[in-house]
């Protein structure tokens, strides 16, 4: 009777292992989410609809972008972690909620950083300092030279953004002091930018490339150490003497942190695979952005490396939110 049972438990446990492995094969049966944290027209925005075209296409299942807003990333973080761990809702992620939001906010329910499971990059995303094709200052030099020689305000999307933080990094490489005015998101500071109420916002590329292209804004320099290459005319901030200022953010997939691997792995190969064609590098492309491919593994360290460099950021900055 023992060896019967015995047998009988090994066969459960085959079975067991056998089912989980049949369902990740048959992924995905029904659609998909993806929670975008942030408002409509930012870079997680238009990054995530990109991507979920193509998964459409890939997978044969609708996959529906959900814009969940508030609280800096928190809500639709919030609204992922008590998803099931089954891989139809995933959290498009980027540096700014996942490798700030722990340092920043102090009476979080969750850690950004640790209670997520990586399943995959899908660009750099470089920001971009613009402001108004009529302002005094047209090029880095410029504005450091009118910041030392009156007042000069940037608007963010709230204290300890990456607007915010990118504005203080800017501060201590150039030797100045940039008047921070923070807002509840980037729309409304690029909208008081264009009424001339403050005078420059640095934001993600994909949110104002309409704007740069049919010359609403002005674009300044943009953050990341190599020019963007759509934006090749745009010069960098390290071009105009900061040569060590390099900020490029990454935007990526999250999912629930007890997500199977295999689930993940599954994931992470697809989106691979479509980061890899030439027509989701181009519709990237015209975003201001650039194809990351990573393994979760490779994702995990890259978010451990940043949770670590954006709170010391934070900290500098002395922002903070109860």
């Amino acid at each position: 009777m023992r060896h019967f049972i015995r047998a009988a438990t090994l066969c459960a446990c085959v079975g067991a292992a056998a089912m989980p492995a049949a369902a990740q094969d048959a992924f995905p049966t029904k659609p998909v989410r993806i929670v975008v944290p942030q408002t409509p027209g930012g870079a997680s925005d238009a990054l995530a609809r990109i991507m979920g075209q193509q998964l459409t296409k890939k997978w044969g299942q609708p996959v529906v972008v959900e814009n969940r807003a508030g609280a800096g990333g928190n809500v639709g973080m919030e609204a992922v972690i008590a998803a099931e761990p089954d891989g139809y809702t995933l959290l498009m992620s980027y540096v700014g909620t996942q490798a700030i939001n722990g340092a920043l906010y102090k009476n979080l329910s969750f850690d950004p950083g640790a209670d997520f499971a990586p399943v995959a990059t899908l660009a750099t995303v470089p920001f971009v300092a613009v402001g108004r094709p009529d302002a005094s200052f047209h090029t880095v030099p410029e504005l450091v030279q009118a910041a030392k020689g009156g007042r000069v305000t940037y608007g963010s999307a709230g204290n300890g953004s990456v607007n915010h933080l990118l504005g203080e990094m800017f501060n201590s490489a150039a030797g100045v002091k940039l008047v921070h005015v923070p807002y509840r998101g980037a729309a409304p500071a690029l909208q008081d930018l264009l009424g001339g109420r403050i005078d420059v916002v640095f934001t993600s590329l994909p949110s104002v490339a309409g704007q740069i292209k049919s010359g609403t804004l002005r674009p300044i320099a943009v953050t990341s150490a190599r020019r963007a290459r759509s934006f090749a005319d745009v010069p960098t901030i390290a071009e105009a003497g900061f040569k060590d200022f390099d900020v490029n953010p990454w935007f990526g997939l999250m999912a629930p942190k007890r997500t199977p691997p295999a689930l993940v792995a599954r994931i992470n190969r697809d989106v691979n695979e479509l980061l890899r064609t030439t027509e989701v590098a181009d519709s990237f492309a015209a975003q201001g952005a650039e194809p990351y491919v990573t393994t979760p593994q490779q994702f995990a360290e890259v978010l451990k490396h940043d949770v670590a460099k954006w709170s010391a950021v934070v900290k500098a900055s002395g922002a903070s939110v109860d």
